[in-house]
Protein backbone atom coordinates (compact mmCIF):
# COMPACT_ATOMS: atom_id res chain seq x y z
CA UNK A 1 0.00 0.00 0.00
CA UNK A 2 1.81 3.22 -1.42
CA UNK A 3 1.26 6.67 0.73
CA UNK A 4 0.42 9.97 -0.58
CA UNK A 5 0.29 13.56 0.69
CA UNK A 6 -2.71 14.89 2.09
CA UNK A 7 -3.07 18.13 1.99
CA UNK A 8 -2.95 20.22 5.35
CA UNK A 9 -6.88 21.27 6.37
CA UNK A 10 -7.15 24.93 7.81
CA UNK A 11 -8.40 24.52 11.35
CA UNK A 12 -11.75 27.11 11.96
CA UNK A 13 -9.44 29.16 14.30
CA UNK A 14 -6.83 29.64 11.21
CA UNK A 15 -9.02 30.90 8.29
CA UNK A 16 -9.07 33.68 6.22
CA UNK A 17 -11.34 36.16 7.58
CA UNK A 18 -14.57 37.68 5.22
CA UNK A 19 -13.51 40.45 3.57
CA UNK A 20 -16.43 43.15 3.92
CA UNK A 21 -17.53 44.15 0.33
CA UNK A 22 -16.81 47.98 -0.59
CA UNK A 23 -19.72 50.09 -0.19
CA UNK A 24 -20.48 50.35 -3.31
CA UNK A 25 -20.46 47.48 -5.84
CA UNK A 26 -21.45 46.86 -8.96
CA UNK A 27 -25.48 46.49 -8.19
CA UNK A 28 -28.15 44.37 -10.49
CA UNK A 29 -28.28 46.72 -13.07
CA UNK A 30 -31.68 45.36 -15.00
CA UNK A 31 -33.79 44.73 -12.43
CA UNK A 32 -36.54 42.51 -13.88
CA UNK A 33 -39.29 42.81 -13.54
CA UNK A 34 -39.11 46.42 -14.27
CA UNK A 35 -40.11 48.11 -10.83
CA UNK A 36 -42.94 49.90 -12.85
CA UNK A 37 -46.35 50.76 -11.46
CA UNK A 38 -49.44 53.22 -12.13
CA UNK A 39 -50.52 56.43 -10.24
CA UNK A 40 -52.66 58.95 -10.98
CA UNK A 41 -52.72 58.70 -15.11
CA UNK A 42 -48.85 58.35 -14.73
CA UNK A 43 -46.26 55.41 -15.27
CA UNK A 44 -43.66 55.36 -12.42
CA UNK A 45 -40.44 53.89 -11.42
CA UNK A 46 -39.93 52.77 -8.04
CA UNK A 47 -36.39 53.92 -7.30
CA UNK A 48 -33.85 51.72 -7.38
CA UNK A 49 -29.72 51.77 -6.83
CA UNK A 50 -28.10 51.48 -10.77
CA UNK A 51 -24.32 51.66 -11.16
CA UNK A 52 -22.58 53.71 -13.82
CA UNK A 53 -19.52 52.43 -14.98
CA UNK A 54 -17.40 54.13 -17.06
CA UNK A 55 -13.84 53.89 -18.54
CA UNK A 56 -11.34 56.89 -18.08
CA UNK A 57 -11.47 59.09 -21.21
CA UNK A 58 -8.63 60.79 -22.74
CA UNK A 59 -9.90 64.12 -21.30
CA UNK A 60 -9.89 62.62 -17.73
CA UNK A 61 -6.50 61.28 -17.36
CA UNK A 62 -3.86 63.18 -14.72
CA UNK A 63 -6.95 64.84 -13.37
CA UNK A 64 -8.16 64.73 -9.80
CA UNK A 65 -11.67 62.67 -9.15
CA UNK A 66 -14.08 64.94 -7.68
CA UNK A 67 -12.91 67.35 -10.58
CA UNK A 68 -14.11 65.71 -12.95
CA UNK A 69 -17.52 64.60 -11.15
CA UNK A 70 -17.94 68.42 -10.80
CA UNK A 71 -17.51 69.61 -13.82
CA UNK A 72 -19.40 66.27 -15.77
CA UNK A 73 -21.70 64.70 -13.69
CA UNK A 74 -24.21 66.98 -12.25
CA UNK A 75 -26.60 64.78 -11.13
CA UNK A 76 -26.05 65.34 -7.43
CA UNK A 77 -24.41 68.09 -5.41
CA UNK A 78 -20.46 67.26 -4.61
CA UNK A 79 -20.99 66.61 -0.99
CA UNK A 80 -23.04 63.68 -2.15
CA UNK A 81 -20.13 62.22 -3.76
CA UNK A 82 -17.56 63.28 -0.86
CA UNK A 83 -19.60 62.09 2.40
CA UNK A 84 -21.39 58.62 1.12
CA UNK A 85 -18.05 57.37 -0.67
CA UNK A 86 -20.21 56.51 -3.76
CA UNK A 87 -17.69 56.29 -6.44
CA UNK A 88 -14.98 53.44 -6.65
CA UNK A 89 -11.88 52.99 -8.69
CA UNK A 90 -10.82 49.59 -11.29
CA UNK A 91 -13.74 48.04 -8.05
CA UNK A 92 -11.97 49.60 -5.39
CA UNK A 93 -12.45 52.67 -3.03
CA UNK A 94 -10.43 55.13 -3.20
CA UNK A 95 -8.76 56.46 -0.13
CA UNK A 96 -9.51 60.14 -1.01
CA UNK A 97 -11.21 61.90 -3.95
CA UNK A 98 -8.12 63.79 -4.88
CA UNK A 99 -7.22 60.13 -6.44
CA UNK A 100 -5.68 61.11 -9.96
CA UNK A 101 -7.15 59.20 -13.05
CA UNK A 102 -5.06 56.89 -15.15
CA UNK A 103 -5.80 55.67 -18.99
CA UNK A 104 -7.62 52.05 -18.46
CA UNK A 105 -9.14 53.12 -15.26
CA UNK A 106 -13.27 52.07 -15.05
CA UNK A 107 -14.78 54.18 -12.55
CA UNK A 108 -17.74 52.98 -11.04
CA UNK A 109 -20.75 55.19 -9.20
CA UNK A 110 -23.88 53.55 -7.45
CA UNK A 111 -27.00 55.93 -7.05
CA UNK A 112 -29.92 55.85 -5.72
CA UNK A 113 -32.06 56.27 -8.95
CA UNK A 114 -35.34 58.00 -9.31
CA UNK A 115 -36.97 58.60 -12.82
CA UNK A 116 -39.66 61.37 -13.50
CA UNK A 117 -43.21 59.63 -14.17
CA UNK A 118 -44.48 59.63 -17.63
CA UNK A 119 -47.58 59.54 -19.08
CA UNK A 120 -49.88 55.86 -18.47
CA UNK A 121 -51.30 55.75 -22.23
CA UNK A 122 -50.05 52.67 -24.05
CA UNK A 123 -47.63 52.24 -26.44
CA UNK A 124 -50.36 51.04 -29.08
CA UNK A 125 -49.41 49.57 -32.35
CA UNK A 126 -50.54 50.56 -35.80
CA UNK A 127 -49.07 47.44 -37.65
CA UNK A 128 -46.75 44.46 -37.00
CA UNK A 129 -44.85 41.58 -39.19
CA UNK A 130 -41.72 39.85 -39.34
CA UNK A 131 -39.74 42.56 -39.42
CA UNK A 132 -40.91 46.14 -37.91
CA UNK A 133 -43.50 47.28 -35.40
CA UNK A 134 -45.39 50.49 -36.26
CA UNK A 135 -46.47 52.38 -32.37
CA UNK A 136 -48.34 55.00 -32.01
CA UNK A 137 -45.77 56.77 -29.35
CA UNK A 138 -47.52 58.56 -26.12
CA UNK A 139 -46.55 62.19 -25.57
CA UNK A 140 -44.33 63.02 -22.97
CA UNK A 141 -42.13 59.59 -23.28
CA UNK A 142 -38.67 59.38 -24.97
CA UNK A 143 -37.88 56.90 -27.21
CA UNK A 144 -33.94 56.24 -25.30
CA UNK A 145 -32.88 56.19 -22.04
CA UNK A 146 -31.90 59.47 -21.79
CA UNK A 147 -30.83 61.79 -18.61
CA UNK A 148 -32.72 61.16 -15.35
CA UNK A 149 -35.22 58.60 -18.01
CA UNK A 150 -34.05 54.77 -18.04
CA UNK A 151 -36.74 52.36 -17.75
CA UNK A 152 -39.25 55.36 -18.73
CA UNK A 153 -38.30 55.09 -21.97
CA UNK A 154 -39.87 53.54 -25.39
CA UNK A 155 -37.37 50.98 -25.77
CA UNK A 156 -37.83 50.19 -22.15
CA UNK A 157 -41.60 50.08 -21.92
CA UNK A 158 -41.71 47.63 -24.76
CA UNK A 159 -38.84 45.36 -23.58
CA UNK A 160 -41.07 44.86 -20.40
CA UNK A 161 -44.13 44.04 -22.47
CA UNK A 162 -42.33 41.89 -25.05
CA UNK A 163 -39.95 40.15 -23.07
CA UNK A 164 -35.93 40.96 -21.29
CA UNK A 165 -34.45 38.92 -24.45
CA UNK A 166 -36.18 41.48 -26.93
CA UNK A 167 -34.12 44.36 -28.45
CA UNK A 168 -36.42 46.53 -30.33
CA UNK A 169 -34.04 49.03 -32.95
CA UNK A 170 -35.81 52.00 -33.58
CA UNK A 171 -35.24 53.50 -37.46
CA UNK A 172 -36.56 57.45 -37.15
CA UNK A 173 -36.76 60.08 -34.20
CA UNK A 174 -39.51 61.50 -32.10
CA UNK A 175 -38.39 64.25 -29.57
CA UNK A 176 -39.82 63.69 -26.05
CA UNK A 177 -42.68 65.88 -25.72
CA UNK A 178 -43.52 64.77 -29.71
CA UNK A 179 -46.46 61.81 -29.96
CA UNK A 180 -47.55 59.96 -33.67
CA UNK A 181 -45.86 56.96 -35.75
CA UNK A 182 -42.69 55.17 -35.12
CA UNK A 183 -40.85 52.20 -36.30
CA UNK A 184 -39.32 49.84 -34.34
CA UNK A 185 -37.41 47.47 -36.00
CA UNK A 186 -37.07 44.08 -34.82
CA UNK A 187 -33.78 42.78 -36.33
CA UNK A 188 -30.89 44.70 -37.67
CA UNK A 189 -31.43 44.37 -41.20
CA UNK A 190 -35.08 45.39 -41.24
CA UNK A 191 -33.83 48.68 -39.32
CA UNK A 192 -31.23 49.27 -41.53
CA UNK A 193 -33.58 49.35 -44.49
CA UNK A 194 -35.91 51.36 -43.46
CA UNK A 195 -33.39 54.13 -41.65
CA UNK A 196 -31.74 54.35 -44.84
CA UNK A 197 -34.85 55.03 -46.83
CA UNK A 198 -36.00 57.59 -44.39
CA UNK A 199 -32.50 59.14 -44.69
CA UNK A 200 -32.91 59.06 -48.61
CA UNK A 201 -36.17 61.24 -48.28
CA UNK A 202 -38.22 58.92 -50.35
CA UNK A 203 -40.66 58.46 -47.12
CA UNK A 204 -43.20 61.56 -47.18
CA UNK A 205 -43.77 62.61 -43.35
CA UNK A 206 -47.09 64.76 -42.34
CA UNK A 207 -46.98 66.16 -38.95
CA UNK A 208 -50.30 68.22 -37.04
CA UNK A 209 -49.62 71.04 -35.05
CA UNK A 210 -51.99 73.02 -32.89
CA UNK A 211 -50.56 76.94 -32.97
CA UNK A 212 -51.51 80.21 -31.89
CA UNK A 213 -54.24 82.25 -34.06
CA UNK A 214 -55.67 82.10 -37.78
CA UNK A 215 -53.41 80.31 -39.83
CA UNK A 216 -53.50 81.46 -43.23
CA UNK A 217 -55.24 80.00 -46.14
CA UNK A 218 -53.95 77.11 -48.88
CA UNK A 219 -50.56 75.98 -49.00
CA UNK A 220 -48.06 78.30 -47.34
CA UNK A 221 -44.23 77.15 -48.13
CA UNK A 222 -41.54 78.08 -45.48
CA UNK A 223 -38.29 78.36 -47.17
CA UNK A 224 -35.99 79.98 -44.22
CA UNK A 225 -32.91 78.71 -43.00
CA UNK A 226 -32.21 77.27 -39.51
CA UNK A 227 -29.40 78.01 -37.54
CA UNK A 228 -28.85 76.43 -34.44
CA UNK A 229 -27.33 79.32 -32.11
CA UNK A 230 -27.34 77.41 -28.90
CA UNK A 231 -26.07 73.74 -28.99
CA UNK A 232 -26.05 73.65 -25.45
CA UNK A 233 -29.93 74.20 -25.01
CA UNK A 234 -30.69 72.77 -28.26
CA UNK A 235 -31.85 76.39 -29.31
CA UNK A 236 -32.77 76.92 -33.02
CA UNK A 237 -33.52 80.21 -34.65
CA UNK A 238 -33.88 80.91 -38.99
CA UNK A 239 -31.06 82.72 -39.65
CA UNK A 240 -29.87 83.73 -43.22
CA UNK A 241 -26.47 81.63 -42.42
CA UNK A 242 -28.39 78.71 -41.26
CA UNK A 243 -28.91 74.83 -43.21
CA UNK A 244 -31.68 75.02 -46.01
CA UNK A 245 -35.01 74.45 -44.64
CA UNK A 246 -38.44 73.70 -46.21
CA UNK A 247 -41.84 73.05 -44.49
CA UNK A 248 -45.58 73.06 -46.46
CA UNK A 249 -47.90 73.98 -44.17
CA UNK A 250 -51.85 74.12 -44.60
CA UNK A 251 -54.70 74.96 -42.27
CA UNK A 252 -57.17 72.05 -41.34
CA UNK A 253 -59.33 73.84 -39.52
CA UNK A 254 -59.45 76.78 -36.93
CA UNK A 255 -61.78 77.26 -33.82
CA UNK A 256 -62.40 80.51 -32.64
CA UNK A 257 -62.46 81.52 -28.88
CA UNK A 258 -65.28 79.89 -27.00
CA UNK A 259 -65.41 79.37 -23.70
CA UNK A 260 -63.75 75.41 -23.78
CA UNK A 261 -60.65 76.81 -25.44
CA UNK A 262 -60.28 79.93 -23.27
CA UNK A 263 -57.90 80.30 -20.50
CA UNK A 264 -60.10 79.64 -17.13
CA UNK A 265 -61.14 82.71 -15.12
CA UNK A 266 -59.12 81.18 -12.34
CA UNK A 267 -59.53 84.38 -10.01
CA UNK A 268 -61.14 87.92 -10.18
CA UNK A 269 -57.37 89.28 -10.90
CA UNK A 270 -57.28 87.43 -14.42
CA UNK A 271 -61.08 89.08 -15.02
CA UNK A 272 -59.84 92.54 -14.40
CA UNK A 273 -56.71 91.97 -16.36
CA UNK A 274 -58.76 90.43 -19.19
CA UNK A 275 -60.79 93.35 -19.25
CA UNK A 276 -57.74 95.95 -19.82
CA UNK A 277 -56.44 93.24 -22.48
CA UNK A 278 -59.83 92.21 -24.48
CA UNK A 279 -57.40 90.23 -26.93
CA UNK A 280 -56.77 87.71 -24.34
CA UNK A 281 -59.65 86.33 -25.49
CA UNK A 282 -60.17 86.99 -29.16
CA UNK A 283 -57.30 84.61 -30.42
CA UNK A 284 -58.45 81.14 -30.55
CA UNK A 285 -56.36 78.45 -32.66
CA UNK A 286 -55.60 76.31 -35.73
CA UNK A 287 -54.93 72.80 -36.46
CA UNK A 288 -52.23 72.58 -39.23
CA UNK A 289 -50.83 69.92 -41.54
CA UNK A 290 -47.44 69.97 -41.85
CA UNK A 291 -45.10 68.64 -44.42
CA UNK A 292 -41.38 68.69 -43.79
CA UNK A 293 -39.60 68.45 -46.60
CA UNK A 294 -35.95 69.03 -44.98
CA UNK A 295 -35.41 67.50 -41.52
CA UNK A 296 -33.51 70.56 -39.48
CA UNK A 297 -33.63 70.00 -35.51
CA UNK A 298 -37.40 71.57 -34.26
CA UNK A 299 -37.66 72.89 -37.98
CA UNK A 300 -41.82 72.70 -37.66
CA UNK A 301 -41.27 74.49 -34.21
CA UNK A 302 -38.93 77.24 -35.61
CA UNK A 303 -40.98 77.87 -39.14
CA UNK A 304 -44.16 78.28 -37.07
CA UNK A 305 -42.66 80.54 -34.80
CA UNK A 306 -41.46 82.92 -37.64
CA UNK A 307 -44.85 82.75 -39.41
CA UNK A 308 -45.74 84.05 -36.16
CA UNK A 309 -47.96 81.13 -35.34
CA UNK A 310 -46.02 78.91 -32.71
CA UNK A 311 -47.42 75.79 -31.24
CA UNK A 312 -49.90 76.91 -28.31
CA UNK A 313 -48.00 74.77 -25.88
CA UNK A 314 -44.45 75.22 -26.63
CA UNK A 315 -42.25 75.79 -23.50
CA UNK A 316 -39.49 77.19 -25.45
CA UNK A 317 -40.83 78.71 -28.73
CA UNK A 318 -43.93 80.10 -27.43
CA UNK A 319 -42.70 81.78 -24.72
CA UNK A 320 -43.13 85.24 -23.76
CA UNK A 321 -40.29 85.67 -21.39
CA UNK A 322 -37.85 84.32 -23.71
CA UNK A 323 -38.82 85.63 -26.74
CA UNK A 324 -40.86 88.91 -25.90
CA UNK A 325 -44.22 89.84 -27.10
CA UNK A 326 -43.63 89.28 -30.55
CA UNK A 327 -42.68 85.61 -30.16
CA UNK A 328 -39.62 85.87 -32.16
CA UNK A 329 -42.02 86.18 -35.61
CA UNK A 330 -40.40 87.36 -38.49
CA UNK A 331 -37.18 88.52 -37.17
CA UNK A 332 -34.78 86.73 -39.11
CA UNK A 333 -32.23 89.33 -38.91
CA UNK A 334 -32.55 89.57 -34.73
CA UNK A 335 -33.32 93.17 -34.51
CA UNK A 336 -35.62 92.26 -32.03
CA UNK A 337 -33.85 90.44 -29.88
CA UNK A 338 -30.51 89.19 -29.99
CA UNK A 339 -29.63 85.44 -30.08
CA UNK A 340 -27.64 86.60 -26.63
CA UNK A 341 -30.74 87.67 -25.36
CA UNK A 342 -32.29 84.89 -26.39
CA UNK A 343 -29.91 82.19 -24.95
CA UNK A 344 -29.62 84.78 -21.72
CA UNK A 345 -33.23 84.47 -21.00
CA UNK A 346 -33.59 80.64 -21.73
CA UNK A 347 -30.74 79.73 -19.65
CA UNK A 348 -32.48 81.51 -16.30
CA UNK A 349 -35.67 79.28 -17.15
CA UNK A 350 -35.30 76.11 -14.14
CA UNK A 351 -36.88 73.96 -11.69
CA UNK A 352 -37.15 77.17 -9.96
CA UNK A 353 -38.68 78.99 -12.95
CA UNK A 354 -40.28 76.81 -14.85
CA UNK A 355 -40.14 77.13 -18.70
CA UNK A 356 -44.09 77.01 -20.09
CA UNK A 357 -45.79 78.12 -22.90
CA UNK A 358 -47.30 81.30 -22.72
CA UNK A 359 -49.88 80.97 -24.65
CA UNK A 360 -52.21 84.09 -23.79
CA UNK A 361 -49.43 86.70 -22.95
CA UNK A 362 -51.07 86.65 -19.36
CA UNK A 363 -48.99 86.74 -16.33
CA UNK A 364 -51.65 84.89 -13.79
CA UNK A 365 -52.14 82.11 -16.62
CA UNK A 366 -48.25 81.55 -16.39
CA UNK A 367 -48.16 81.45 -13.17
CA UNK A 368 -51.44 79.06 -12.63
CA UNK A 369 -49.28 76.74 -15.45
CA UNK A 370 -46.34 77.12 -13.10
CA UNK A 371 -48.14 75.90 -9.94
CA UNK A 372 -48.86 73.01 -11.61
CA UNK A 373 -45.26 72.44 -13.22
CA UNK A 374 -42.58 70.25 -11.91
CA UNK A 375 -40.10 71.56 -9.55
CA UNK A 376 -38.11 71.11 -6.39
CA UNK A 377 -41.08 69.69 -3.65
CA UNK A 378 -38.45 70.62 -0.98
CA UNK A 379 -39.14 67.16 0.43
CA UNK A 380 -35.46 64.99 0.55
CA UNK A 381 -35.54 60.55 -0.31
CA UNK A 382 -35.23 58.35 2.96
CA UNK A 383 -32.52 56.50 0.75
CA UNK A 384 -30.00 59.08 -0.40
CA UNK A 385 -31.26 62.33 0.86
CA UNK A 386 -31.49 64.04 -3.18
CA UNK A 387 -34.51 66.55 -3.32
CA UNK A 388 -37.58 65.21 -4.81
CA UNK A 389 -39.23 66.81 -7.49
CA UNK A 390 -43.10 66.84 -7.56
CA UNK A 391 -45.00 65.66 -10.77
CA UNK A 392 -44.54 66.87 -13.95
CA UNK A 393 -47.36 69.02 -15.29
CA UNK A 394 -50.04 68.88 -18.48
CA UNK A 395 -47.58 71.03 -20.26
CA UNK A 396 -44.64 69.00 -19.85
CA UNK A 397 -45.89 65.66 -20.77
CA UNK A 398 -46.82 67.12 -24.36
CA UNK A 399 -46.72 68.97 -26.96
CA UNK A 400 -48.92 69.96 -29.54
CA UNK A 401 -47.09 68.06 -32.60
CA UNK A 402 -48.05 64.96 -33.49
CA UNK A 403 -46.38 62.57 -36.18
CA UNK A 404 -49.57 61.67 -37.97
CA UNK A 405 -48.57 59.84 -41.18
CA UNK A 406 -45.45 57.82 -42.56
CA UNK A 407 -45.91 56.85 -46.17
CA UNK A 408 -43.32 56.16 -49.54
CA UNK A 409 -43.31 58.20 -51.89
CA UNK A 410 -43.77 55.61 -54.60
CA UNK A 411 -47.05 54.35 -53.28
CA UNK A 412 -45.65 51.14 -51.66
CA UNK A 413 -47.12 51.34 -48.25
CA UNK A 414 -48.81 54.14 -45.82
CA UNK A 415 -49.48 54.03 -41.66
CA UNK A 416 -51.60 56.99 -40.22
CA UNK A 417 -52.22 57.14 -36.92
CA UNK A 418 -55.55 58.78 -34.97
CA UNK A 419 -55.70 62.66 -34.60
CA UNK A 420 -54.92 63.14 -31.15
CA UNK A 421 -57.62 64.45 -28.65
CA UNK A 422 -55.94 68.48 -28.70
CA UNK A 423 -56.49 68.35 -32.78
CA UNK A 424 -60.54 67.56 -32.37
CA UNK A 425 -63.35 69.89 -32.61
CA UNK A 426 -63.94 71.35 -29.39
CA UNK A 427 -67.22 69.45 -27.62
CA UNK A 428 -70.34 71.04 -28.92
CA UNK A 429 -68.54 72.34 -32.23
CA UNK A 430 -68.01 70.76 -35.57
CA UNK A 431 -64.75 70.21 -37.46
CA UNK A 432 -62.51 67.57 -39.41
CA UNK A 433 -61.88 64.05 -37.32
CA UNK A 434 -59.69 62.76 -40.13
CA UNK A 435 -57.14 64.27 -42.58
CA UNK A 436 -56.80 63.21 -45.97
CA UNK A 437 -54.07 62.39 -48.86
CA UNK A 438 -51.11 64.20 -48.97
CA UNK A 439 -51.16 65.92 -52.33
CA UNK A 440 -51.67 69.07 -52.00
CA UNK A 441 -49.37 69.68 -49.75
CA UNK A 442 -46.69 67.34 -52.36
CA UNK A 443 -48.40 69.41 -55.07
CA UNK A 444 -47.02 72.79 -53.76
CA UNK A 445 -43.12 71.44 -54.00
CA UNK A 446 -42.80 68.63 -56.04
CA UNK A 447 -41.43 70.79 -58.86
CA UNK A 448 -37.98 71.43 -56.51
CA UNK A 449 -38.34 68.35 -54.74
CA UNK A 450 -39.42 65.74 -57.15
CA UNK A 451 -38.41 62.75 -54.85
CA UNK A 452 -41.50 62.96 -52.47
CA UNK A 453 -43.63 63.40 -55.54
Amino acid sequence: MSLVQVPQIISPEEKIPVQEPPYVVTTPCDPWPRPYYLENGLRRVAPYHFTYNTYCKERWRGRELLEIFSSEFRDRPLEYYVKRGAVVVNGKQVPTTQYIVNNGDIISHTLHRHEPPVTALPISVLHEDDDMIVINKPAGVPVHPAGRYNYNSVIEIMRAERGHGWNPLPCNRLDRLTSGVMFIGKHPKAAEKLSLQISGRTVRKEYIARVKGKFSDGEVVCDMPILQISPKLGLNRVRANGKPARTVFKRLAYYPPTPNNTPPKKTPEYAKLAESRPWLEMEGYSIVRCLPVTGRTHQLRVHLQFLGHPIGNDPIYCNQRVWGSTLGANDADATQDTDEDIITRLSRMGKTDVADAVAYHDELVDDYNKRKAEKMSGELCDVCQTPLYTDPGEQELSLWLHSLRYEDAGGSWSYVSPLPAWALPPDGVSGPTVVGSMEDLVEAVKGENPEIA
